[in-house]
């Protein structure tokens, strides 16, 4: 891949350097707010070699790359001069925003957790590891070693608020060095200590102190910095420059610390404790029903962005109460869609859909899902619902074992380590049967996805849907003025016709084959204009204007569309010699009804000139040039 050229073509069709606020990346896709979507120009990155799918949701105008976006985002990074992950002031975008709501708050969402995933990921895989080596022996809790690797885990988690702050100062666009000192004032030893001891608590002898835990919190600090931001923003325009430089900081941490402590924190650390309770609920009671739905509707999660959504709740879980049984559903569907694009690269006679599906198919069983979910199961469609069963049936099986993770990661094999259990879920009642039972909602989820995308691809593939180069059957390259044959059989004139109206040319030059076979294909490079309920005929236009209706059968209409399987629809472009419509030929010969089908020539582009044809009594094959 040349990564110079495809950012220059990127930047280019997004609107330019001046059409770009900002740009990031996730494992994935580049990921660019635009001041102007309308600037970008979808239809042409969409075509450009090297990008999977363009998506425009969850406030961001996302280009699907694959594994190889870090290189790419440097070089564009390069060329546009942006600042990685920096956003461009600009008054004028922002009061023509007219995204909304939802889609803003996750793109905050996105934002704000994208720079933590790594460090949480990692955190959280090391503590699963560590219970493994402890449950084999090889590892004793109390010694050293134990209790440094212990702080390597539990750090990340402990100092979540510290962390969170970080990616959020940049978020809300405030001095990152407050918002970590704002995080700092929730974790510091003698602040916990005061939350927790006997005492009630007051600031400055009236402002009461709500006792809260805030260590591993995830809400208090969002709603802090984002607060400490509009204070900071305000104490810039009404500070003198002369002291501005200390009276900035100063009441943005004095005013932020205030209110968060005794108002955002409180009302952030109800709001996590409503969230535990509530799943904690639905875990005791109706435990299938989140990591089912989660498992079939994760595909169209990631297409919108929304999947977002889940993962404040899924960190929050884990950071409070040890363990999540939200997130775990995008494991079975994350597998499902893997074992649907392998079932393609097995399927596929096509050599560039076979590299493509397998290698995505095994990115997304490791956990990545959007190469193989834009470029082969929103391709073809059914994958994409034997993905949705396939998940489903993973989802639910994981709910009815009641099985839940303890650590992040991308949903994938790579993070089955985590569904071990640590020594406080332990404490909670699970044993290593939730690892086993993790494997076996993707056992399930892998067959389920792999035989629901094989039925279905036979089911396709007897309706005529399946492309023909996924087949096998490679189309001809004609001249875009061909006319080829659109059936197997013997090429007749009017003479031999049995429909006095086309033997007349009444509608325009009229050819006709007696078919051997039922297929009917397209007989010129052109636009499907029309087809027919009946799917007795269906119309074309070619690149030069000429008009053409394609008839199959004599009086067949009147069979109300009984023997006809119809292809394609109308808007559908189409290459010479691809089917377009099956027909059931033992059922027009039942039925009395000659199958000759006719090819009309009904707008030609220049009347006064006939088109030349081969000669008629030959035995021709779809897809033959007939015109001279």
């Amino acid at each position: 891949m040349d990564f110079k050229e495809l950012a220059a073509i990127i930047i280019e069709n997004v609107g330019g350097k001046g059409n770009v606020k900002s740009v990031v990346h996730c494992a994935t896709r580049l990921r660019f707010t635009l001041k102007n979507d309308a600037s970008a120009k979808t239809d042409v990155l969409t075509k450009t070699k090297g990008i999977l799918s363009v998506v425009n949701a969850g406030g961001q105008y996302q280009i699907v790359i694959g594994p190889d976006v870090p290189q790419l985002y440097e070089e564009v990074l390069s060329q546009g001069g942006f600042e990685a992950g920096a956003a461009v002031e600009d008054a004028e975008a922002e009061k023509a925003d007219n995204r909304s709501k939802l889609s803003k708050v996750l793109e905050s969402i996105a934002s704000i957790f994208q720079p933590i995933i790594p460090a949480i990921t990692g955190a959280g895989l090391l503590k699963a590891l560590m219970a493994l080596f402890s449950t084999m022996g090889i590892l004793k809790s109390g010694t050293q070693t134990y209790i440094i690797l212990n702080a390597m885990a539990d750090a990340a988690f402990y100092f979540l608020p510290i962390l969170l702050a970080a990616s959020c100062a940049r978020k809300f666009k405030c001095n990152q060095g407050n918002a970590l000192a704002l995080a700092g004032i929730l974790v510091y030893p003698s602040f916990i200590a005061l939350m927790g001891g006997k005492e009630a608590i007051t600031f400055l002898g009236f402002l009461p102190v709500t006792k809260a835990v805030y260590t591993s919190s995830v809400i208090p600090i969002i709603l802090g910095v984002w607060f400490m931001s509009y204070v900071e923003h305000y104490m810039q325009k009404i500070s003198p420059k002369a002291i501005k430089f200390f009276s900035v900081p100063l009441v943005s941490l004095l005013v932020a610390g205030t209110v968060t402590i005794t108002l955002l924190g409180p009302i952030g650390s109800w709001f996590s404790e409503l969230i535990n309770v509530f799943f904690t609920w639905m875990n005791a009671t109706i435990p299938w029903l989140v990591p089912t739905l989660v498992g079939i509707f994760s595909p169209l999660l990631v297409m919108t962005g929304t999947h977002y959504g889940l993962i404040p709740i899924g960190t929050n879980n884990l950071a409070t109460v040890k363990w999540d049984s939200v997130v775990i559903g995008m494991l079975p569907s994350n597998v499902a869609q893997g074992a649907a694009g392998l079932a393609i690269a097995v399927r596929s006679k096509n050599p560039d859909t076979k590299q493509l599906a397998s290698s995505a198919g095994l990115t997304a069983v490791l956990g990545i899902t959007e190469p193989v979910l834009y470029g082969v199961n929103m391709r073809f469609t059914f994958p994409l619902y034997a993905a949705m069963v396939g998940g489903g049936l993973g989802g639910l099986y994981l709910g009815v074992m009641r099985v839940a993770r303890f650590a992040g990661g991308s949903p994938g094999l790579l993070v089955l380590p985590g569904y071990i259990p640590h020594a406080e879920a332990m404490a909670l009642g699970y044993t290593m049967n939730n690892l086993v039972n993790a494997i076996i909602s993707v056992a399930i989820a892998f067959v389920g996805a792999w035989v629901a995308c094989n039925v279905m691809y036979d089911i396709w593939l007897r309706r005529g849907k399946i492309p023909p180069e996924e087949r096998g059957e490679v189309l001809p390259d004609v001249p875009d003025d061909a006319i080829v044959a659109a059936v197997n059989g013997k090429f007749i004139g009017p003479d031999e016709m049995k429909d006095e109206m086309f033997a007349q040319q009444t509608m325009g030059q009229t050819v006709a084959i007696e078919p051997s076979d039922g297929t009917v294909a397209a007989p010129v490079n052109g636009k499907i204009e029309m087809i027919f309920e009946t799917g007795h005929a269906f119309g074309m236009r070619m690149s030069d204007g000429t008009g053409l209706l394609i008839h199959i059968g004599v009086d067949t209409v009147n069979l109300k569309g009984q023997g006809f399987t119809v292809l394609k629809k109308a808007g559908d472009v189409v290459k010479a010699g691809e089917p377009i419509v099956r027909v059931d030929l033992d059922v027009l010969k039942k039925a009395g009804y000659s199958a000759q089908t006719m090819i009309v020539i009904t707008e030609p582009v220049d009347e006064d000139v006939k088109v030349a044809f081969t000669e008629f009594g030959k035995t021709v094959k779809r897809g033959d040039i007939l015109n001279k």
